[in-house]
């Protein structure tokens, strides 16, 4: 086994549990992320589900603050974890206040507010297949040194062996243990698009803005906003800014 993947799965099976971590795919992630964020120089990590479909969702995260932070991709629609996985390409940003602001004006301003100063976002893929992505946050400007980039990468490498394994475990077209509740998250979503559309008569996108500039202006999760609008809590109407 190579020294690196034997050393971050070391760090996992060394990882304090929670009592919130619960078991199967979700679970090791959880202490994956958890490791990585005391390993690495970080002050928080998480890992993003997003399919080629569209479906898309926090899966873990090193510490409850940062699963408010990591959903703000998907509730801004931009930011580095949604260009690496466009990209395929790892998106590192030492200093968000350097051009970081004109490339992704919402998230930039956003993650600020939570005291955040670098991101690095790694694609979790395997060939063609495209899995999600693994975020480090930091809340000094810098670099990640060589070494650590490396590390992070083996990281990234970890969580896709992960969720290959507990897809394995699952069968098909079942999703792996705790990740159905993640990626249902996006479905339930898509049903609160088109109630959102119907009830402004507005295009699927415009609907979609509007869902994501409640959930900013709220400062909540775009899910909780998606599960009232589907469970009739929250109607939009043509009157409301």
């Amino acid at each position: 086994m190579d020294e690196h993947i034997e050393r971050v799965l070391r760090l996992i099976a060394d990882e304090p549990g929670r009592t919130t971590d619960g078991g199967g795919v979700v679970g090791t992630l959880r202490r994956l992320c958890s490791a990585a964020a005391r390993s690495l120089p970080a002050s928080g990590v998480g890992v993003s589900m997003i399919a080629e479909a569209g479906m898309r969702g926090v899966a873990a995260v090193s510490g409850p603050p940062y699963e408010q932070i990591e959903e703000l991709h998907f509730t801004l629609g931009e930011g580095p974890c949604l260009d690496a996985f466009a990209s395929r390409r790892p998106v590192l940003v030492p200093d968000l206040t350097d051009g970081a602001t004109h490339r992704w004006p919402g998230y930039t301003a956003a993650i600020h507010e939570h005291g955040l100063r670098a991101v690095f976002a790694f694609p979790l893929q395997i060939g063609a297949a495209r899995l999600g992505v693994l975020d480090v946050f930091r809340v000094e400007p810098g670099s990640l040194p060589a070494n650590k980039f490396r590390e992070a990468l083996t990281f990234a490498d970890v969580a896709v062996t992960t969720l290959l394994d507990g897809q394995e475990q699952a069968g098909p077209g079942a999703a792996a243990d705790g990740l159905d509740e993640v990626m249902g998250q996006r479905a339930e979503l898509f049903q609160a698009q088109g109630m959102v559309a119907m009830q402004l008569g507005v295009s699927l996108s415009d609907a979609l803005a509007r869902l994501r500039a409640h959930a900013y202006t709220q400062n909540i999760p775009l899910g909780d906003v998606a599960r009232d609008v589907t469970a009739r809590r929250l109607i939009f109407d043509s009157d409301q800014s």
